[in-house]
């Protein structure tokens, strides 16, 4: 389901010379890129299998993290055509304010009754939900209601203006070193593949991000509030006539990526069980390239981007035969985002939308 707003038409001739088709070699070249990853996958998986799935199923489950925060852009791009930088320091901050409540309010050790841990995360993740719901209002309210007319370019900047303005409150709150917290969730094994071991702190991650997708598309396919976002997206002006109030379905929509972020700071937190204020910088440009790597705009391309790149990342740093090692992840992720960008700048899931419509 796509909540893909409106493109503008071309409004020089650079614009329409982009809109031209692609040449043929570029296809093929992109395809040959493909094929020698195919390969290279395929070589490590016949050399190092147990490895293999190993790096697989970790990949799986920091995809499924990327996804989350990547469904935030995608829905607010969707109705705006705004990239909020801000939103991966929305979910930095959700991740301090879960260690706050885990750790200041129900003080959770490693010999915490099991009973005491279940209802300090579900305390916990209401928490960060509703307080990066209200941020992520606050910002829109704030920050970028006054910019919906100005040139593009001003609520871009805003937007990466209001990343360092909380980045910088994430500080003052919170410190420069990192939040830790125990290991709360369960370590057993859920199933086994080729002697690798998936465990439920893993699956939990999964088992969260797969619900929360079907719930988005139900809403903004069936509900009231959806068909207002899906209005809203197509054209202000003619939903504003039709009754539509444009303000609160953009506020709303802000809360709801708001409300995603804070769910998954509250992951990010139980799975690796450290956070700093400064982390959803880096981790929110990745999962803008998740976003733009599914189609931007779609909820379903969301969530593929956000699995590819955790599944890139982890191959990268995981796998043994002929990687560039962890300190090319960065640059891997970014080219695969420039290579999206020139040979199929819709994604992989989104629509390519005509110049002009």
């Amino acid at each position: 389901m796509s909540v893909q707003a409106r493109r503008e038409p071309p409004s020089s001739p650079i614009g329409s010379l982009l809109a031209r088709p692609r040449p043929s070699l570029f296809n093929a070249l992109g395809l040959l890129l493909v094929l020698l990853l195919i390969v290279w996958l395929v070589v490590n998986a016949v050399k190092t299998p147990a490895d293999f799935f190993e790096v697989f199923l970790i990949g799986l489950t920091t995809g499924a993290v990327f996804a989350l925060v990547a469904l935030g852009y995608t829905l607010v791009y969707g109705i705006l055509q705004l990239i909020n930088f801000a939103h991966g320091d929305v979910f930095s901050l959700g991740g301090l304010m879960s260690s706050t409540i885990l750790l200041s309010v129900f003080k959770v050790t490693d010999a915490t009754s099991g009973a005491l841990v279940v209802a300090a995360i579900a305390v916990a993740l209401l928490v960060a939900m509703a307080f990066c719901s209200t941020l992520n209002t606050a910002i829109e309210l704030v920050a970028y209601r006054r910019l919906r007319n100005a040139p593009r370019l001003a609520p871009l900047i805003t937007a990466i203006g209001m990343s360092f303005i909380l980045q910088n409150v994430g500080l003052a709150v919170w410190g420069v070193n990192y939040q830790s917290i125990p290991n709360l969730l369960p370590t057993s094994a859920v199933f086994s593949i080729g002697g690798v071991q998936y465990h439920w702190n893993q699956l939990i991650v999964l088992l969260l991000t797969v619900p929360v997708l079907i719930a988005l598309t139900w809403l903004v396919r069936s509900t009231r509030h959806g068909k207002a976002m899906r209005a809203t997206s197509q054209d202000q002006d003619a939903a504003a006539m039709m009754g539509i109030n444009v303000n609160r379905t953009i506020s709303f929509t802000f809360a709801l990526a708001g409300a995603l972020a804070g769910a998954a700071g509250l992951l990010y937190l139980l799975q690796f069980t450290t956070i700093r204020y400064d982390q959803g910088f880096q981790l929110g440009l990745l999962a803008f390239t998740a976003a733009v790597l599914g189609g931007i705009g779609n909820l379903s391309g969301a969530v593929l981007g956000g699995v590819l790149i955790g599944l890139i990342q982890s191959f990268n740093e995981g796998l043994t035969w002929h990687t560039p090692g962890s300190d090319w992840t960065q640059s891997i992720v970014f080219g695969v985002l420039i290579a999206i960008l020139v040979f199929r700048p819709e994604g992989l899931l989104g629509e390519r939308t005509p110049e002009g419509a």
